[in-house]
């Protein structure tokens, strides 16, 4: 079963896990240090909460459609390449806390989308912390911001998603 993800960037981490937790009548699947996501089944959705700054009204983040397997993500690789989309791979990455397979394509609007599947969990010792600073380590929700040095992305688009990062 695919579904949507939608990942908020978030001011008030706690704050949040608390409302969407009532909101949709469950606790987080996840949460790391700066970090949590809702694996809810009734509408299906992933949903992915990014801390942010301080006093930072909640904004999205990015957008992105989770798979059952690496071939569907090639699937759709391949799918959205014929489609005439500029598409940008990533195999193998630590990315939220998961070891993923992904490809990142760019809406008109600026808006960056993801298809991926997760293939593994990482720094499951971090589960429930909060602090940011236990997460130096790779695992801590940025490391897969957007890729400024790509080469089929459009400058102005770049620019836009450098500091979009993916879950």
């Amino acid at each position: 079963m695919s579904r949507v993800q939608l990942a908020l960037r978030v001011a008030d981490l706690e704050g949040s896990i608390e409302f969407y937790s009532r909101l949709f009548n469950t606790a987080p699947a996840k949460r790391r240090p700066g970090y949590a996501n809702f694996a809810i089944a009734e509408p299906p959705l992933k949903l992915v909460l990014l801390e942010g700054q301080p006093g930072e009204d909640t904004r999205m983040d990015h957008l992105g459609v989770e798979v059952e397997s690496t071939d569907l993500v090639a699937s759709a690789t391949n799918r959205l390449a014929d489609a005439g989309l500029a598409t940008r791979i990533e195999d193998n990455t630590t990315c939220c806390y998961a070891v993923q397979d992904k490809v990142w394509v760019t809406g008109p609007g600026s808006e960056p989308w993801e298809v991926y599947t997760v293939k593994g969990d990482a720094r499951a010792d971090l589960e429930g912390k909060t602090s940011l600073d236990l997460s130096e380590l790779s695992g801590d929700g940025t490391c897969c911001a957007t890729d400024a040095t790509a080469t089929d992305i459009p400058a102005d688009v770049k620019e836009k998603q450098t500091a979009a990062a993916c879950c």
